[in-house]
């Protein structure tokens, strides 16, 4: 009974170095780059094969890190949107809760000046 690689569950080695080669990222994406399996028999019996299963799984290697990069980079984004959108609310509860930009010294010593201006030019 002959053993069933691994690489026979996995997409074809050839069409996807073809595909990357080719420089269509996306079509590799598609034909199942991500899946792909290294089969240690087929490295073992074909030359060929090493060099190409080399190059998927470097590129394999390179997509999820920046995909990884960009989900940091996003959830980055989101959580500085967060902090500011909360530091807005409290900026503005801040602001609500004053009554007046003075000292409550200064306020009386402008009440009164205000007073005393207001009887100089009464008749």
């Amino acid at each position: 009974m002959a053993a069933t690689h691994c690489c026979r569950q996995s997409p074809s080695v050839s069409l996807l170095f073809g595909q990357i080669s080719a420089d269509d990222i996306d079509a590799a994406l598609e034909s199942g780059l991500m899946d792909f399996v290294d089969c240690a028999a087929c490295r073992a019996g074909d030359p060929d094969y090493a060099a190409m299963a080399d190059v998927l799984t470097a590129t394999r290697e390179r997509l999820a890190q920046a995909w990884a990069a960009r989900d940091r980079y996003r959830a980055r984004n989101a959580r500085l949107a967060r902090r500011a959108a909360e530091r807005d609310a409290r900026r503005t509860a801040a602001d609500a809760g004053k009554r007046s930009s003075l000292p409550a010294a200064a306020a009386a010593i402008l009440a009164r000046a205000k007073a005393k201006a207001a009887g100089r030019d009464a008749p």
